[in-house]
This record gives structure tokens, sequence and C-alpha cells, in this order.
């Protein structure tokens, strides 16, 4: 099956994926975590793997960075490729005083100014949810794991350079924990196509003490939401 931006054979791509944004971080949790791995797509150095995780099959890709860039190539893994779930695991900076770098979030909802959901399929709502289920079976994942998650609604922001930004408000009046770039996207084609989606963060800095974390740090050293999406593995 070739897409615009996917060339994969039939049957190359588990029915879940993990989408990290980065396509080097993709390629660190194949080569870290999974065996028996096989590349599906090198397009526009996008790679996407599928091995498996003790015994059991998965497949993870980069999705780029961006709602546009997770809002094409989620969408042709749903349409086109039998993916049931995508878990995006990624990013975010907090804007919250109890976060910390590090931190693992799982994302109840997002909220975003983004025209994305209304010009893909006339949604008017700025606050979209992950999926209930899949949320609980990550959050039964984590207390296994012994692994510390914190939940709550995020902002899915469409500008990273935003001159002024007044991140107080969107925690204050708008409940966001943090920002990220893509999970509203994401949200709203598992919306449409009726499928699931989740998605887990972590903190790479603070907006609240202007803490940061290295480039090196955020593509090989975010493991704990490695780790809980893995075991979603069938």
């Amino acid at each position: 099956m070739n897409t615009p931006h996917i060339n994969a054979p039939d049957g190359a791509i588990a029915s879940i994926v993990l989408m990290p944004g980065d396509p080097l971080r993709a390629k660190y949790i194949a080569d870290t975590f999974l065996e028996d791995v096989v590349q599906f797509n090198e397009v526009r150095n996008m790679f996407g793997f599928t091995g498996t995780y003790h015994g059991r099959r998965i497949s993870v890709m980069g999705s780029g960075m961006g709602m546009p860039s997770i809002g094409i190539y989620s969408y042709e893994l749903y349409k086109f490729f039998g993916v049931n779930t995508i878990v995006r695991i990624g990013s975010c900076g907090s804007y919250s005083p109890d976060l910390n770098l590090y931190d693992t979030v799982l994302v109840e909802e997002a909220y975003s100014e983004s025209s994305y959901a209304q010009v893909q399929s006339n949604e008017s709502s700025k606050v979209l949810p992950s999926t209930p289920a899949l949320n609980e079976t990550l959050k039964g994942i984590a207390k296994n794991l012994d692994i510390e998650l914190h939940t709550g609604r995020i902002h899915s922001s469409d500008v990273f350079y935003r001159e002024n930004p007044d991140f107080q408000a969107l925690f204050n009046e708008q409940g966001c924990i943090g920002v990220e770039m893509e999970s509203f996207a994401l949200f709203n084609n598992a919306r449409v196509l009726g499928k699931n989606a989740a998605c887990l963060l972590t903190v790479s800095d603070s907006l609240v003490t202007h803490e940061v974390t290295t480039a090196e740090e955020r593509q090989t050293a975010f493991t704990n939401m490695m780790k809980i999406a893995l075991e979603l593995a069938e």
C-alpha cells in the first residue's frame, strides 16, 4: 500500500503505532526496545519501524512537528493501513508549577486555537478528548510499572515562537497544564475515523521555572513514557 507519505507493504504496520515527533526518536525506540525490527517507511526520512516487544507486535513512526504533519501521518495510518490505535509520545513545556522536568503526563483532552478540526471536519469545539478506555489502560500500566502519571488538559499550539505568550491565562482560564503542538489533530482524526488515540508526554522545559532539557535528552532520555506505551503491544 502506498500513500503520498507512507510506502509500506500490506501488513507491515501493526495495529498499534507509537508516534514520537522526531523520526530519530522512533529509530531510538526501535533500536533500544524492539526485536525483529523491520523498517517500513523512509519517505521524507519519516522513519517507521515494526518489531516485537516481549514477543508482542508494535510499530513506531515519527509524526513530524505540528498539527498539519501529525494530521497527515495519523490520518493515513488510520485510514489506509489498518491502524486502530495511535499513541503520541512527545515532549511538552510546563505551564504548571506542579510539573517538573522529566515528569510524565497523560493527556485527557487537548485545547487549541487551531482551525485544524474546523477545516478538516467542520468540528467547532476547541477542546477534544483522547480515548477514555485507552487512557484507563495506560494508567493501569503506569501503576504496574510504578511510574507516576500526571493527567490533565494540554494546550496544542500552532505556534512555537509566540510573541508575548500569556501562558498563565491558558493555565488559569483553560486549565492547560502544559503545551505541545500535535495532540489536538491526532484526537480529531481518531474521532472522525472511529479510532483510538492517546498522548503521553515528558516535560522537556518549564515556562514557570525556565528550566530546559537538551536536544539529546529529548531524543533518548524520555524513557518512562516509552516504557508505558510499549506495554500496549499485542
